[in-house]
């Protein structure tokens, strides 16, 4: 194909008008489809339902110590959800509180304990002048509006297939005090597919925050969410690094089964220093007597143990794995070559991430909108929702049927053609 760039002013006229009776084409057909999140489809949530079987009116309820799941107790969660979790996160058990379905709501309560009670005896941030994180760009819209909501100013910090860049995230945390977190999905990420470097890993190890409360918000969202057996990344344990760094107390690493099991009603699990964990236990508390341990032993009878785990996701990958082909195929055979736009292949997670020319994906999105295709809002993967280039764009693959995916994939690439033209015709 000939680069748009390179076409002469008739030819990009030519090919508007036939993309516009293809654009046409596609408002005639009525269609109603969402690509906007990354949702387990139905068959993804159906390999789950045996779950559904395994407790019952007839079985024992109490866990490996003798603890009734039906009762109050187990604060931190019953012991052998605990060896579950910390097998998939690759943290001791002793590391460990299992919480409720939902780890975007332990992250919510962590920023809200800082806020209100201050980390380990340092102040708390709702009575300091400023209060800044670190967000990685693009990254995940909804890291970035809890810390939207408490106030709190986010700083983009560039991405790469290494991880953030990691020389302006030292410069940063070593010179400004106000600067408390960093949002991270360190492994297939939220929305690029990349996973950090062994290097990237130990640099964030070794920082020397300004601020002694500074802490790395470590949302290990895919840990195991890989697309294929033969060809998987590999990310280097964090709580493990920052202790030889001799920074133990510096992380907060995040995981659930959400898109493991049934996202609704998943477990999470936080992984932490043993004086990270005192210190949330103290608020924790007075939050709760205790998790739902009923779900917390559904899980650990279900999978039995990680090796379960692992045969569960190969089945996911199954079913996903096609779709994620099939967009990165449509991708490369309707824009290859025509230098209007880049996207990754990840070989994990949930998202393929697509940066259009500048200034464009606002319009792609609303074309494709006023098509009936319902994507990511443009912007959505920055702080604040404003992108200044406007130019990424978040594909989630994972939700529509087969047929519904290809015949979304093929309005997305004819809007990406379609406002690349206008905006080269705009120019000339």
């Amino acid at each position: 194909m000939t680069p748009y760039k390179e076409m002469s002013k008739e030819q990009l006229i030519a090919e508007k008008e036939s993309l516009n009776k293809q654009y046409q084409e596609f408002l005639a057909m009525n269609l109603h489809l969402d690509m906007s999140r990354g949702k387990p489809c139905k068959e993804q949530l159906d390999i789950s339902m045996g779950m559904m079987d395994v407790l019952n009116s007839r079985v024992d309820l109490r866990c490996e110590d003798g603890t009734d799941c039906r009762n109050y107790g187990c604060l931190d969660g019953i012991p052998e959800a605990k060896e579950l979790l910390g097998d998939m996160m690759e943290n001791h058990p002793d590391n460990i509180i299992i919480y409720g379905n939902s780890s975007l709501n332990v992250m919510y309560d962590t920023v809200a304990r800082a806020m209100t009670h201050g980390i380990m005896g340092n102040t708390p941030w709702c009575k300091l002048d400023k209060v800044k994180f670190l967000c990685p760009v693009p990254g995940y819209d909804r890291h970035f509006a809890i810390t939207e909501y408490f106030g709190i100013e986010m700083i983009p910090v560039p991405m790469s297939p290494e991880g953030p860049d990691m020389d302006m995230v030292e410069e940063l945390v070593s010179s400004d005090e106000a600067i408390k977190g960093i949002w991270c999905v360190p492994k297939y990420s939220n929305p690029q597919g990349y996973s950090y470097s062994d290097q990237t890993v130990r640099r964030f190890s070794q920082l020397k925050p300004a601020a002694h409360d500074f802490r790395i918000f470590w949302d290990n969202a895919y840990g195991i969410h890989h697309l294929y057996d033969d060809d998987q990344d590999y990310l280097v344990e964090i709580l493990s690094e920052c202790k030889k760094a001799g920074n133990p107390d510096m992380v907060y690493k995040f995981a659930s089964t959400s898109k493991i099991t049934f996202p609704g009603s998943g477990i999470a699990a936080l992984a932490t220093s043993l004086n990270n964990l005192e210190d949330i236990k103290k608020q924790l508390k007075n939050q709760t007597i205790g998790h739902d341990k009923v779900n917390q032993l559904r899980h650990v009878r279900f999978f039995k143990d990680i090796h379960g785990m692992t045969e569960h996701m190969r089945k996911h990958a199954a079913i996903i794995r096609p779709k994620f082909e099939m967009v990165e195929n449509m991708l490369e055979e309707g824009l290859g070559g025509l230098g209007i736009g880049e996207w990754t292949k990840p070989k994990g997670g949930y998202f393929i991430s697509f940066d259009a020319m500048e200034g464009c994906a606002s319009h792609i999105v609303s074309r494709a909108k006023k098509a009936g295709v319902i994507m990511t809002g443009a912007g959505a993967t920055w702080p604040y929702g404003k992108d200044p280039k406007d130019s990424n764009i978040r594909i989630a693959p994972t939700l529509p049927p087969v047929s519904e995916l290809e015949t979304a994939a093929r309005l997305f690439v004819l809007c990406v053609k379609l406002v690349s033209v206008e905006k080269l015709l705009g120019e000339l």
